[in-house]
């Protein structure tokens, strides 16, 4: 599996990304990139474990919101519909890629 660096809050990480998924991947790297810049430049939330879990939960919660409003047979625009396994298998590589600064599960 491919491996790129991407950097959320000035801080690096090293992704595993799957063949084709490099634009995906930075995307997404992008999108709890702003949600966490948003969070911190409210000025109300300083430690950055709690800045993600405050972004996990906007951008799930969004995505909740689009799920609802979208008919039950078509996923919600640009956000596909993932099996429950998918979610367990990005919460482990949000865990590995924080290491020791704050396991989400």
């Amino acid at each position: 599996m491919k491996q790129i660096e991407a950097t959320i809050l000035g801080q690096s990480y090293v992704l595993a990304c799957p063949p084709g998924g490099e634009a995906l991947l930075l995307e997404a790297v992008n999108i709890v990139d702003r949600e966490m810049s948003a969070i911190r430049d409210a000025g109300k939330v300083k430690a950055r474990e709690r800045m993600a879990v405050l972004a996990a939960l906007n951008l799930a919660y969004q995505r909740a919101e689009q799920s609802q409003a979208a008919p039950a047979h078509a996923p919600a625009r640009g956000l596909p519909d993932a099996p429950a396994g998918d979610v367990d298998a990005l919460i482990r590589r949000i865990d590995a890629a924080l290491g020791n600064d704050g396991l989400l599960l």
